[in-house]
């Protein structure tokens, strides 16, 4: 008998921990935002940004990348996102994918204009700035040293 309890107990415990860990998640995720209203941008390189990164404004999380696509005609990679309802943002606003550091992943950066008129849902920010290819720019910095040696300018007396 005392092993039914210790079971409905262990039960009722499993279940109380699995609640928690749904309004954790709930909190943390775009579910907790309360709603918004969605804008897009377009950009050549999108690289490390994925459905559900954070849009942020001022290093404050307001939003959440929602899709990406690509435009057949141009090329170019359309990132949809949300941002909070209480955040509007001006219509010559910037959106900037940045890192948040060197192991970190990336998120979009909203940086805000100066105009009166406010962009609404379904607007696209024009103002953008792609990925920076950080693997890229280390090879360059690695192998650049290379050309110099190649063509035997560096030994070369002046």
């Amino acid at each position: 008998m005392t092993s039914n309890w210790i079971e409905t107990i262990v039960g009722a415990a499993v279940l109380v921990v699995a609640g928690w860990f749904l309004i954790f998640a709930y909190d943390r995720t775009e579910g907790g935002m309360g709603g918004g209203y969605e804008l897009s941008a377009r950009f050549n390189r999108v690289s490390g940004l994925t459905i559900g990164s954070d849009v942020r404004l001022s290093g404050i999380k307001v939003g959440a990348v929602k899709s990406q696509k690509i435009d057949p005609e141009t090329y170019q990679a359309i990132v949809t996102f949300s941002v909070t309802k209480e955040v509007e943002l001006p219509e010559d606003s910037g959106a900037a994918i940045t890192s948040e550091g060197l192991l970190g992943g990336n998120y979009l950066a909203l940086i805000p204009g100066g105009s009166d008129e406010m962009l609404a849902d379904g607007d696209e920010i024009s103002e953008t700035q792609d990925a920076v290819d950080l693997m890229g720019l280390i090879g360059k910095f690695m192998y650049s040293g290379d050309d110099k040696k190649a063509s035997g300018s560096e030994n070369k007396p002046s």
